[in-house]
């Protein structure tokens, strides 16, 4: 297991990924636009301690579609977003997370994974920094590329409002 872990903080919009004490990366993201919230149906970011349950699209294009964790074969382009403009667009990679802490974010109304909670790509013409999502971490195609490349499955990833969050 690595000492590698992710640290969200949804009133700063930013994801750290860090080794001991030591930031190595840190993107601007966007997270729910609902705020924060643990419940099913609720459309929030869940908080509290997660780990990456499985890891989603190694060596896909930047942009492939994927739909129910699968790719669909397409590439984003704004003419394929014309054409569906109602999809939540899943891109690129997908970090799927999962809970740490039973009747907080793991089992019940209140499971991560049962949640589908990502950290996944989203067309760039979306904003970062502010809170725009269903619910999932949203990045820069290029950012989920790079964090997907540098963290295992396990990778503990702590979600928090304000601070400096702690170890997961």
């Amino acid at each position: 297991m690595t000492s590698r872990r992710i640290d969200i903080d949804l009133s700063t919009q930013t994801l750290r990924l860090l080794e001991g004490e030591r930031e190595l990366l840190r993107y601007t993201v966007s997270t729910a636009r609902n705020g924060a919230g643990q419940r099913q149906g609720a459309g929030c970011t869940p908080l509290g301690r997660h780990r990456i349950r499985l890891k989603i699209g190694a060596g896909c294009p930047p942009g492939t579609v994927f739909v129910a964790r699968r790719p669909t074969g397409e590439v984003w382009t704004p003419e394929l977003a014309r054409a569906h403009p109602k999809r939540d667009w899943i891109l690129t990679r997908i970090l799927w997370l999962t809970g740490c802490e039973p009747g907080y974010n793991r089992g019940g109304e209140c499971d991560s994974l049962r949640r589908f909670i990502y950290i996944h790509g989203t067309p760039d013409d979306q904003p970062m920094g502010e809170p725009c999502s269903h619910g999932c971490v949203r990045m820069r195609n290029t950012d989920i590329i790079e964090l997907f490349d540098r963290v295992e499955r396990g990778t503990e990833v702590l979600i928090h409002v304000g601070g400096a969050g702690g170890s997961c």
